[in-house]
């Protein structure tokens, strides 16, 4: 009986019965995680940590409160201060312009002559934590005084997920980059109009679904019908849009597709420098030599089109990383021995903290001390930060600053 049941439910009608009945779940969850209006917040902060993410003594940052400078912050029953990010956001300011000699540690936003930084994070490997680098050096960036822009590329939408948007309910048509860069230009519209501002301050997002697949569709009509043409170019289309929101961003994030397509290409065109994430397993590292070898090979068929390809750096990130497995141990030696310098030295270590913390579609910047073991917390944030670090200090450099 149950076969017969089954047969009168075409597979297309099953799944997407499926689909139906899995999103309206998801739904329900968010909102019991995050009611009543089922939106994140972000943690406040403490008066050590504030005092750490400043570079300055938290006697200093209590004189500070205790004079009443810059900002008030919020007393708990028990006597401690706590802040929000844009507190600490508006102490940096303020503390750059007292202390001209700091300014640039203590506010670290690009300034004049200083290009914005588009990072693509890429690999077609699933499992490499591409989204979790990604959401995690996001919100590391923002944390520092950044303004950053994050751009979910990726048609599964895990990077809006992370961000509190379930893509199906929460992002409708003609909300995504696919807007800002689709080929019909009645129903284009400016890349501003689709981003969106998250619960970290100086951190927006462009949020992702299921649309993005159409520029894959429509591309190779648009190229024979001679609509890529130009600054429209395939490859340029980004690249182009991004310079509508120049001013407004040091620094932006983009998760690329797990695939090479037209939105990959786009990106690695767009991007001034390039995150290759890279479990330290063999068969991760033979999937990675195909995606470099066709990346490098689709990068020149740009490049005989008139794309001229000039990255800062190119990095490796190994992820998922156990440093007491001997396989894992061989293969992250391989790879330094062979790329020397272009693989970070920092590496993000396998640990429950950031699977548990993703259960709760948080980064460990969000995680609420006392909400996992303290050791657990800070063997995770040590190797989190490590590696975000690095990257922050490769943006510095382009920026030729000390």
């Amino acid at each position: 009986m149950l076969l017969a049941a089954e047969h009168d439910e075409t597979s297309a009608e099953k799944i997407a019965r499926h689909s139906d009945l899995l999103s309206r779940q998801l739904q329900s969850l968010r909102e019991k995680m995050y009611p009543p209006e089922a939106m994140k917040k972000l943690k406040t902060f403490s008066s050590r940590e504030v005092a750490g993410l400043l570079g300055i003594a938290e006697s200093s940052l209590r004189q500070l409160s205790l004079n009443g400078e810059a900002v008030i912050p919020e007393r708990l029953d028990n006597g401690r201060r706590i802040y929000t990010l844009s507190q600490i956001n508006e102490l940096r300011r303020y503390l750059a312009e007292k202390r001209p000699a700091d300014s640039l540690r203590l506010d670290p936003r690009r300034r004049h002559g200083e290009k914005m930084q588009v990072l693509a994070v890429a690999n077609f490997k699933g499992g490499s934590a591409k989204t979790t680098t990604t959401v995690h050096l996001a919100h590391y960036l923002a944390l520092q005084g950044l303004r950053v822009l994050a751009i979910d590329l990726d048609p599964q939408a895990s990077l809006s997920a992370m961000f509190g948007y379930q893509p199906e309910f929460d992002v409708d048509e003609n909300q995504t980059l696919y807007a800002a860069i689709r080929y019909d230009d009645d129903e284009r519209v400016p890349l501003s109009h689709v981003i969106r501002k998250t619960y970290f301050d100086g951190l927006d997002l462009v949020p992702g679904n299921l649309e993005l697949m159409e520029y894959e569709h429509e591309t190779p009509q648009a190229i024979a019908q001679g609509l890529s043409r130009g600054d429209g170019m395939f490859f340029r289309r980004m690249s182009t849009v991004l310079k509508e929101v120049e001013n407004d961003y040091d620094v932006v994030l983009v998760d690329a597709p797990p695939q090479l397509g037209y939105l990959t290409l786009g990106a690695l065109y767009a991007a001034t420098g390039i995150v290759i994430t890279v479990h330290p397993a063999m068969l991760d590292v033979s999937s990675m030599n195909q995606f470099l070898s066709m990346t490098s090979e689709l990068l020149a068929v740009i490049e005989e089109a008139g794309g001229t390809l000039s990255h800062d750096f190119v990095r490796y990130l190994l992820t998922r990383h156990t440093p007491h497995d001997v396989p894992q141990v061989n293969v992250a030696a391989l790879l330094r021995g062979l790329f020397g310098e272009d693989v970070l030295a920092a590496s993000i270590v396998e640990t429950t903290a950031i699977a548990n913390a993703g259960l709760e579609k948080k980064s460990l910047y969000e995680v609420e001390r006392g909400n996992m073991t303290r050791d657990t917390l800070n063997r995770a944030l040590e190797s989190v930060d490590a590696a975000n670090t690095e990257v922050f200090q490769l943006i510095k450099q382009v920026w030729g600053r000390p």
